[in-house]
């Protein structure tokens, strides 16, 4: 792997785990495409990490994800299991029997027009079978693309977005894409909506070793392994899936990191009982089995709560987002997961996984951290962990990110951030005015609202992309580079924005783990015989009651806590 790159496997488990996969991909691909006149300094984050490095059966070179993802039967919409870009031997192999054959053919979903589009612009399929890519950035393969052959892609509507699928522009390897085709994506019947389904799911000899044999082909080409990013659904029966994964994870690859994002849709509304119950039981026993397997734990929605009263959705002050969407919500969550995962990603002086887990891993506890992500303005944070107003909570520890401001703002940023303004004379109100690099001004603005925090700081110049097909989701007022003008609207679409950005292990999760605890205690799981069904028992719902406030006091905001 090109300059020892310390490599990162994903994986995403569920449907709206691959929204925000999708999302979080199509800004990965963005930041290839570097324009000839891109004024930023390339270099900062390296692909490497989470991308690998190819060949097709023809000979040209690829680039794409270092991923699995697992999902339901009819969630492809017109994408292929095995990817458009070039065909895998072993997928591809000749049928031995000799018999008869009957060819069973299912109705073709019709292509998203923006999929169209997103063809056009990566070029055609040609007559020998070979696709035209984009370069590797080590400067193999093709020319990039620059500003003048780039077409300007679709921005898709919400109405035509039914899938993730759908809006996904970049190119899976045939081993990515493992389908689960006992469960139903569509339809009220055979559907996976509970935990103790998705468990079982790898326990069967045939999706275990599809997963085994994604994880080997994809681990043994790394030279360093850091370990593994998961993206899991946490409302339905991905949990239990998510909960197997990560325990084979622990037990085939001890000492990688593993760090999982446990996702939820946005804001939803009371009336289909079971669902609602289904929802608080799959997000508690998700949380519980994943935070014993894996390094760190965050839970991440746009919702205010996890238990079973809806609560706002969060509001961001230059974002208009339909919080019922979950093409939006989606979007929102990869930009917060773009930034956070910053200190892995880094070219120059990363920190690793497993460092970044122990950081946040408070006096050697399991960490359910909020994420935090802010879009203006320095305090309050806008959590995205659903655990109610961060107002009045302690933090213990934290890992800050600020990205995407001109190097000439880097010590103004205090100054921005607090509305100061001196006159030539005047004394300086406080040491951070003193900074010389916007690292000190974040590293010493951190320590004086904070002292008592153990906090890593990282400022990038590098702004997160948001170009189509991310949803337009911004305020008239922002200018392309998502600041904030000083004039009249001018019209142009932002197509990067700054993010200040947060992963926080603190006080709120004792409250949050506590509250979903008491509203597990007031359920009758026999009246949920589809739950016991599932192969889930009372006793294993005692079981997740008793850890969830084990969770719940090692997160309580007494000084004994610093010991």
């Amino acid at each position: 792997m090109a300059g020892g790159a310390r490599e990162v496997l994903t994986l995403q488990l569920g449907h709206f785990a691959g929204f925000v996969g999708a999302h979080w991909w199509n800004q990965q691909d963005a930041a290839l495409y570097r324009p000839t006149d891109a004024k930023e300094p390339p270099g900062e984050l390296c692909p490497d990490v989470l991308y690998r490095t190819g060949r097709t059966l023809h000979g040209q070179e690829t680039y794409t994800p270092r991923l699995i993802l697992m999902d339901l039967k009819g969630s492809l919409s017109s994408l292929k299991q095995e990817g458009g870009l070039y065909r895998d031997k072993h997928l591809d192999a000749a049928i031995a029997w000799q018999g008869k054959l009957t060819t069973h053919k299912e109705e073709l979903y019709p292509k998203n027009p923006y999929l169209q589009d997103f063809l056009s612009a990566e070029g055609v399929l040609n007559s020998d079978g070979i696709w035209r890519v984009k370069s590797i950035p080590n400067g193999k393969g093709p020319p990039l693309l620059t500003t003048a052959t780039t077409p300007k892609p679709l921005i898709p509507t919400e109405g035509s977005i039914r899938v993730w699928s759908d809006f996904l522009r970049v190119h899976l390897h045939p081993r990515s894409i493992c389908m689960i085709q006992k469960y139903n994506h569509d339809g009220e019947a055979g559907r996976l909506e509970a935990f103790g389904q998705g468990e079982s799911i790898l326990k069967e000899p045939r999706y275990l070793e599809e997963l085994e044999d994604r994880l080997h082909f994809y681990v043994e080409e790394c030279d360093y392994l850091q370990g593994f990013q998961i993206l899991c659904d946490l409302h339905n029966g991905f949990s239990g899936v998510g909960a197997k994964a990560t325990e084979l994870l622990k037990d085939e690859y001890s000492g990688r990191g593993i760090i999982t994002w446990g996702l939820l849709p946005g804001p939803y509304s009371l009336g289909e009982p079971q669902k609602d119950i289904y929802r608080l039981l799959n997000t508690a026993f998700g949380l519980v089995h994943l935070s014993a397997h894996s390094s760190l734990v965050c839970p991440l929605s746009l919702g205010g709560s996890l238990g079973l009263r809806p609560e706002p959705p969060v509001h961001f002050p230059h974002l208009r987002y339909d919080a019922t969407l979950p093409f939006h919500c989606s979007a929102i969550l990869a930009t917060a997961l773009d930034t956070v995962t910053v200190p892995y990603r880094l070219r120059s002086s990363p920190v690793s996984m497993v460092h970044l887990a122990d950081m946040l891993n408070f006096s050697g506890k399991k960490s359910l951290p909020d994420t935090l992500v802010q879009l203006g303005g320095v305090t309050p944070w806008t959590p995205l962990s659903a655990c109610g107003d961060p107002s009045g909570i302690r933090c213990f520890a934290q890992s800050v990110v600020l990205r995407g401001l001109d190097k000439a703002c880097h010590t103004r940023w205090f100054w921005l951030c607090s509305g100061s303004q001196l006159t030539p004379g005047t004394p300086l109100p406080s040491p951070l005015h003193a900074c010389t690099t916007g690292e000190e001004v974040l590293a010493q603005y951190l320590q004086q609202q904070q002292p008592s925090v153990r906090s890593s700081s990282h400022l990038l110049r590098t702004p997160c992309k948001v170009v189509p097909p991310y949803p337009y989701l911004f305020s008239s007022s922002l200018s392309q580079q998502g600041l904030l003008l000083d004039g009249p609207p001018t019209g142009a679409a932002v197509e990067s924005i700054p993010v200040l950005g947060a992963l926080c292990s603190s006080s709120s999760l004792n409250k949050t783990l506590g509250d979903l605890a008491k509203e597990l205690t007031k359920l009758n799981l026999r009246r949920w015989a589809s739950f016991l069904d599932a192969g889930v028992e009372q006793d294993d719902l005692e079981e997740v009651l008793q850890e969830l406030c084990s969770l719940a006091q090692c997160y309580q905001g007494g000084d004994s806590l610093m010991g």
